[in-house]
């Protein structure tokens, strides 16, 4: 498709919004106007292998045949940060547009949508200094480690929670590297060409009842079955993929700390939570054009990118 503008899309929205399906019917609406486009994930933990049930992971159906990146490439005993997602990311959208093809980056993970869309830099980092705190955390814990970031940095220590140990961990690295800590996040100015941002909403009832519903599914579908799996697998040791909804709240009935249907319950209230968050998030960013969740919002995705890849733009 030479000569002409290879738009970036990105279809954001909360968890269980609809953004798979949306992103599946864009892409075949799309081709049926002769225009390839290819999906691009961006929701942190559908990068692991094997966190299928509790990620609602598309599968290959759902897919509908439409290629999808970033998907089942990592380890859950690996760590997938913010700023290694940037650059996997960002070279998939870059591989996408030099074929001719329209990338859809879709997920309902804000901070890593920010990350691959707008000039995000991030602070220095070093293994060694990292390892060293991460073992102090262990033997000292995350109060004592708190206590000691807000007598270098009172400012960000007090957005930090006491006992959130890896974010701390985080501001000292980045305080003993650099000699200074930014918590803020950059603003709305994107580092890609040619973006296109799209959300989808719906009431909150209705978002609040499928989450419900596709938690109960995961249950039954077997998701105590498939964290006890990756167990073997050393999802324990994986600092990302261990903290992930669905997957803790599992571990702690593994261990003993909540009953089965305890767990259940705290996954769909943390998943609540979590969906007002991004929510949120997303509220904030001005660029972003909201429609209805439901087949309908493909149509008028598609009818924008068309009017764009063949020269005719929206008025």
């Amino acid at each position: 498709m030479p000569d002409v503008t290879i738009p970036v899309v990105a279809l954001n929205g909360p968890t269980a919004s609809g953004k798979t399906a949306v992103a599946v019917a864009l892409a075949h609406n799309l081709a049926g106007s002769g225009i390839p486009a290819e999906v691009v994930n961006a929701d942190s933990m559908l990068v692991y292998r094997g966190m299928d049930i509790g990620t609602a992971k598309p599968t290959p159906a759902e897919r509908g045949g439409v290629p999808h990146h970033l998907i089942d490439i990592m380890e859950v005993s690996e760590s997938a940060s913010v700023a290694d997602f940037q650059v996997l990311a960002r070279g998939a959208i870059a591989e996408c547009r030099g074929r001719g093809v329209v990338p859809i980056l879709a997920g309902g993970s804000a901070l890593y949508v920010h990350a691959v869309l707008d000039a995000f830099e991030f602070p220095a980092t070093d293994a060694g200094v990292r390892t060293r705190l991460e073992a102090e955390l262990a033997e000292v814990g995350a109060p004592a480690l708190h206590a000691r970031l807000a007598a270098l940095a009172p400012q960000v220590a007090a957005g930090i929670l006491p006992g959130n140990g890896r974010r701390t961990v985080r501001a000292l690295e980045v305080i003993e590297l650099t000699g200074s800590f930014t918590a803020r996040l950059p603003g709305w100015e994107y580092a890609l060409d040619d973006v296109l941002q799209f959300g989808l909403e719906l009431p909150r009832e209705v978002l609040d009842a499928r989450i419900e519903e596709r938690v109960d599914q995961m249950w039954r579908d077997g998701l105590v079955a498939e964290v006890e799996a990756l167990v073997g697998r050393g999802l324990r040791d994986g600092r990302t993929a261990s903290r992930a909804l669905g997957y803790r709240q599992v571990l702690a009935h593994l261990d003993g700390d909540l009953t089965a249907d305890e767990a259940r319950r705290a996954t769909i209230t943390g998943t609540r939570r979590f969906s007002r968050k991004q929510l949120a998030w997303f509220r904030r960013d001005p660029r972003i054009r909201w429609l209805a969740a439901g087949p309908d919002a493909a149509d008028v995705v598609a009818s924008a990118l068309r009017g764009i890849v063949q020269g005719h733009p929206e008025e």
